[in-house]
């Protein structure tokens, strides 16, 4: 039996003996029936078991409740297939900031057999033209906010581009009947394709069944937020970003929970909603958490009880800060657009500040060496996972070989496990510095940089020398920018050494109004190498 009418997704599958092994699928949360369409579980149930007048979607502006998002989901399936041509298995683009439409678009998509592909409010026409080239992507959904760079794009396989805002789509939608009869879908039919973030040249494009959706919501949820209905969710990562289709539509929506969205997500904001809408989950980055605890005096937050960071690493100064700050404890963890969401964790029995975690239900992690062979407690090593989730590139066999080894996925990360199981993170793979044969790991050196009283951000790079082989290089944001001096520069180098070891202190620093970012956090270290 063919999975969809148009099988492009699935036919460029890796085979079975590139993909990762999967284990912890016989646990009874992870177990799905052969046909499954993830809508059902998601957001049509609450409609059959009477839950159709609870809120799901709030903003500023409006709240829709899980009928309205069902009515119009239903509405832009319609549009899907009687208007736009839509053949199971096509894949369908979205370009929106986070909010109701975008949520009722990726429904729509699901339940009309199609393959979710939503991307980054930020990419622009030349970016968005590569994925849909590379995806063959057929159909797409804009907000007409965004117009501007969609309307640029020049592709052979776009079919159509339905804008909504008050627009196009919104008038197809209005004649259409407020029930639809989802695609009859396998479990192990692809969803959703990811594109990885901060690749260069060929993106690369990472695939999700409709199980896996799912699936995931019984992993990290279960284990570090023990969401309720009476949860509302917000968080500042892209809907496009897995970090933030987890954190703002399917863990919200698989416990009947609601989600605040913001298209526009400042630490102001977010912290004007929490106050005004008693938010009680917080999703965002290192950065932003940093941020919101210098302005966390001026307004309410007595709601909130679970704040978690994911995207980089959390340094151990931010987690300090909020807990001093709010007696709140940050949850951090590690997740890889390849594995869908987050694998190592913690939650409020199994806490150590700096540590990223432990592996969570559904997973298990070991660090090991180039050869693959495991590392002594402590060393630090490449960071090993496999579990109910894992990397399935599609027509990119050179990157699953490099991904997947022996059955599990290579993450590019290094980590440290101590004797009590929690992993620490080192680096990533690529950002370690070897100066004068001294292994230094740019994290460890931000991480003492920002105990500094004046030091607002920094990021640290290596930079290539003849000498050392390569030099530690620092970009800094200043608290108070006029301090930006030669004289602040040396008192930080003396500083330096005197807290951390001097072989690591940054021989070059540079000041800056702003570190590069992308849109859900992360620096960019590229950019700055």
């Amino acid at each position: 039996m063919k999975h969809y009418e148009d099988n492009f997704a699935h036919d460029n599958l890796p085979s079975i003996d590139l993909q990762p092994d999967y284990v912890f699928l016989d646990l009874p949360q992870f177990q799905r029936p052969e046909m499954l369409n993830c809508v059902e579980r998601l957001l049509d149930n609450h409609i059959k078991e009477g839950r159709g007048n609870t809120i799901c979607l709030r903003t500023f502006e409006e709240t829709w409740t899980y009928q309205d998002l069902y009515d119009k989901a239903n509405q832009i399936a319609h549009v899907l297939i009687d208007d736009l041509g839509l053949k199971s298995g096509n894949r369908v683009l979205i370009r929106s900031a986070n909010n109701p439409m975008m949520v009722a678009c990726w429904f729509a998509i699901l339940k009309a057999g199609g393959i979710v592909v939503a991307t980054m409010p930020l990419l622009r026409s030349k970016e968005l033209t590569t994925i849909i080239d590379c995806a063959e992507i057929s159909h797409a959904f804009c907000d007409h906010n965004l117009a501007d760079e969609m309307h640029l794009v020049k592709s052979d396989f776009i079919k159509s581009v339905s804008y909504y805002g008050n627009s196009h789509l919104e008038e197809l939608m209005q004649s259409k009947p407020k029930t639809f009869s989802n695609y009859y879908t396998k479990a192990d039919s692809i969803a959703l394709i990811g594109f990885t973030s901060g690749t260069t040249g060929l993106p690369k494009m990472t695939s999700h069944y409709h199980k896996d959706i799912l699936n995931i919501c019984e992993a990290f949820p279960s284990y570090s937020l023990q969401p309720t209905a009476q949860d509302i969710f917000i968080g500042s990562p892209p809907i496009g970003f897995t970090f933030g289709l987890g954190g703002l539509v399917l863990f919200p929506m698989y416990f009947g929970s609601s989600t605040f969205l913001l298209e526009k997500p400042s630490p102001d904001m977010l912290l004007q909603a929490i106050q005004e809408y008693k938010i009680t989950i917080c999703f965002t980055a290192p950065t932003a958490w940093r941020i919101i605890t210098t302005k966390v005096h001026d307004f309410d937050i007595s709601s909130l009880r679970k704040c978690v960071s994911a995207g980089e690493t959390l340094p151990l100064k931010v987690w300090e800060d909020w807990y001093n700050t709010t007696g709140l404890k940050i949850i951090d963890g590690i997740g890889a657009t390849e594995m869908l969401h987050i694998f190592i964790s913690s939650n409020e029995a199994n806490m150590k500040p700096g540590a990223t975690g432990k592996a969570i239900t559904g997973y298990e992690a070991k660090i090991i060496d180039m050869n693959g062979d495991e590392v002594a407690t402590n060393e630090p090593g490449r960071l090993a996972v496999r579990g109910i989730t894992g990397c399935k590139y599609l027509n990119r066999t050179d990157k699953q070989k490099e991904y997947v080894e022996n059955g599990w996925n290579i993450t590019g990360d290094i980590f440290r496990q101590d004797e009590e199981g929690y992993f620490w993170f080192v680096a990533r793979g690529d950002d370690m510095i070897i100066s004068s044969g001294y292994n230094i790991a740019a994290i460890e050196v931000e991480s003492v940089l920002l105990t500094h009283e004046e030091i607002l951000e920094c990021a640290v790079v290596g930079l290539p020398d003849e000498e050392r082989g390569m030099l530690v290089c620092a970009h800094i944001v200043l608290k108070e920018k006029s301090k930006a001096t030669d004289n602040m520069k040396n008192h930080i180098q003396h500083w330096f050494k005197e807290v951390a070891a001097p072989y690591k202190y940054p021989r070059v620093i540079y000041f800056t109004e702003a570190l590069p970012k992308t849109e859900t956090g992360k620096i960019q270290r590229f950019k700055l190498k």
